[in-house]
């Protein structure tokens, strides 16, 4: 990099100019894909057209369409950014080298990826400013846009359409891989990370025959891995029902209509297909990934005892209280009766009624919502987690496992630890989050954790060791070896 009024870089499609940051440069909005727009919506990602001149990179590009996150209760809301066309982009925060001269090192590179249940996310948003965290370990960060909803996991691979989402995140990495040198970064030293859906994603990157070699570490933070990938036959029942929504299941190619729609209209649609499905207690998506996909050959538990994340350094976590996130505003889980949340439980796990009493024993206090919640967050975000931890470990692998359980000063809803609430310190960009529950009125010792959360998590990234004090390698079924940060 040169030219620190503006510095720029030349990537395989053309020049880009950032903005400095303090002790960072920010490339913004840069593509790594074509726009999937016209005869390239619904079709797997290509590399972008070449660009004349120099581009400027100083802002966010176009989250990709979607709807209100259903989380918007406890994150906050966000004003609609997005367009389909120019959607598919990424965004770079390199440390800069001292002086005028080259960096004395290729640094290490985290691609991360947003939550939103496939549903809703962008890269480019400030929650997920990377200026913080490159500054803390000194390593690149990048996070990358990914089509979602309807336009990411619609399911037709008679006609070359599963997984394009995921189809998306193996083109970022591999983007990264090949451009990542010139912003100072080492391609060979690679992490992988997300929260939420994109832990979900990083697990299966690291796993996939396809990309899994490229990757040598993993962080995954309140990755849902007790949701089974959805099956080929679910999901095309869900496509199918999707179709007939907008009026397109009586034709033997529905692609050239389904790329005719505008986006809006696809969003609506996907929002009447989501509210068909929903029912208590699920917080399945209507489209997410596919198994035997592309970026899915195997459910996670295969690969693992495939060893296909063996060698790979991981950190993982959960939030302590996740499922209130889900359940704290729903009425129906809210005046839930014991029998009516145990029947829920039973319904999803064998033995799920005497889990349920089990747990309700453990918190005499609790309503039978309240009993429901903790279950859930132990089905749904914590017992997949503790499992992948304890089997990388048992095999002598290097493996960090958190609990994040920071409590907002004031909680009238009683969220607690919520899904999503180690994102504004994991970014360490508590001030992007104004009027958030989750985070409540930021003080002195929230903004202490966010630099300590951030330093171990950027460290991780640049060492394989995350430098907080009394945070060791875990060990299979010792609790006292799980890193709590309140």
């Amino acid at each position: 990099m040169n030219e620190f009024d503006r510095p720029s870089v030349e990537t395989e499609s053309g020049r880009v100019q950032g903005t400095n940051e303090g002790r960072v440069a920010a490339f913004r909005g840069i593509p790594f894909a074509a726009s999937p727009v016209g005869a390239r919506r619904f079709a797997a990602p290509v590399p972008p057209p070449a660009w004349p001149g120099v581009r400027d990179a100083g802002r966010p590009g176009p989250s990709v369409p979607q709807g209100p996150s259903r989380l918007e209760a406890v994150m906050g809301p966000r004003t609609p950014d997005w367009d389909e066309d120019g959607s598919l982009n990424l965004n770079v925060w390199a440390p800069r080298p001292p002086g005028d001269g080259p960096a004395p090192r290729a640094l290490p590179v985290l691609v991360w990826f947003h939550g939103g249940g496939f549903s809703s996310g962008s890269g480019g948003w400030d929650w997920y400013d990377g200026a913080n965290l490159a500054a803390a370990g000194e390593i690149i960060v990048v996070t990358a846009n990914y089509r979602i909803g309807p336009l990411g996991y619609l399911y037709l691979p008679e006609f070359g359409v599963e997984n394009l989402g995921a189809q998306d995140q193996a083109a970022a990495l591999a983007w990264v891989r090949r451009n990542i040198a010139a912003f100072g970064g080492d391609p060979d030293n690679l992490t992988v990370g997300g929260q939420s859906a994109g832990a979900y994603s990083s697990l299966y990157l690291a796993l996939a025959p396809t990309t899994g070699p490229h990757i040598r570490r993993v962080i995954a933070q309140s990755g849902p891995f007790g949701l089974d990938p959805q099956s080929p036959e679910e999901a095309g029942d869900h496509t199918r029902r999707f179709l007939a929504i907008l009026g397109l299941d009586d034709g033997p190619d529905p692609l050239p209509a389904l790329r005719a729609v505008p986006a809006d209209r696809l969003l609506s649609a996907y929002q009447q297909l989501a509210g068909e499905l929903a029912h208590p207690g699920n917080v399945a998506p209507p489209m997410y990934p596919v198994l035997g996909g592309p970026g899915m050959p195997t459910a996670w538990q295969q690969a693992l005892a495939d060893g296909c994340l063996d060698g790979k350094q991981l950190l993982a976590g959960t939030t302590r209280n996740e499922m209130t996130s889900f359940f704290a505003f729903d009425p129906h889980i809210r005046t839930a009766t014991a029998d009516q949340a145990r029947s829920l439980v039973a319904g999803q796990i064998e033995g799920g009624d005497e889990r349920f009493d089990r747990t309700a024993a453990r918190l005499p206090d609790a309503t039978p919502g309240e009993v429901l919640t903790q279950v859930e967050t132990e089905l749904v975000f914590r017992d997949g987690t503790l499992v992948i931890a304890d089997h990388h470990a048992a095999a002598g692998h290097t493996s960090y496992v958190y609990e994040f359980d920071y409590t907002p000063p004031s909680d009238p809803a009683h969220i607690g630890a919520a899904h999503c609430a180690e994102l504004p310190f994991f970014f360490n960009t508590i001030d992007a989050y104004p009027n958030c529950p989750m985070l409540g009125e930021p003080t002195p010792a929230a903004r202490a954790l966010g630099d300590a959360f951030s330093r171990a998590a950027a460290t991780f990234v640049a060492s394989g060791r995350p430098t907080a004090q009394d945070w060791h390698p875990y060990r299979p079924a010792a609790p006292a070896t799980i890193r709590h940060f309140a």
